[in-house]
């Protein structure tokens, strides 16, 4: 089974317009992507649909990292992942070109809080994105029990269409 991730480019651009507005104090911006999903033959397919940037007072004062999301950030992501039956994908952007991956950083907090998304939203997948100014890498949990995969294909719809694979 493939993992194939699509969004619209207008989805895109408003994401990566919000991730690199300046922060009082974090060095990055973070926020959340909302999915449905459906099936294509064998392949899964994430098909984005919204975008909520974790807001300036959700951050937490932390020099070790780029961006610390606090306890406030993570509540309402879990709210609107209970509240709205979707599919959650932390994300943040690396900036540069070319397929990014995941520092060490982001993979450990990633495992740490992704997984909880089931709690409250089990009858889906959940996981995290990291972009660049062309490209994006991802992670994603099937379940709570899993570990996580890599996202296999981005499919970006708009003019023009862009995919790439990651793996």
């Amino acid at each position: 089974m493939k993992i194939i991730f699509k969004t619209t480019a207008a989805l895109l651009h408003r994401v990566r317009a919000d991730l690199g507005r300046p922060h009082a104090f974090a060095h990055e911006r973070v926020g959340f992507i909302a999915a449905g999903l459906t099936a294509a033959a064998a392949d899964m397919l994430v098909l984005a649909h919204e975008y909520r940037s974790v807001e300036d007072g959700d951050y937490l004062l932390d020099r070790s990292v780029g961006a610390m999301m606090g306890p406030e950030a993570i509540r309402k992501a879990l709210q609107w992942a209970m509240r709205s039956r979707v599919a959650l994908f932390h994300v943040h952007s690396h900036g540069g070109r070319g397929i990014p991956w995941f520092s060490g950083v982001d993979l450990r907090e990633n495992a740490k809080f992704v997984p909880d998304f089931f709690k409250v939203a089990p009858q889906h997948v959940h996981g995290a994105i990291v972009l660049t100014t062309d490209a994006a890498n991802g992670q994603v949990w099937l379940d709570r029990q899993q570990p996580c995969r890599p996202i296999d294909v981005f499919s970006v719809t708009g003019m023009p269409l862009k995919k790439w694979r990651t793996v």
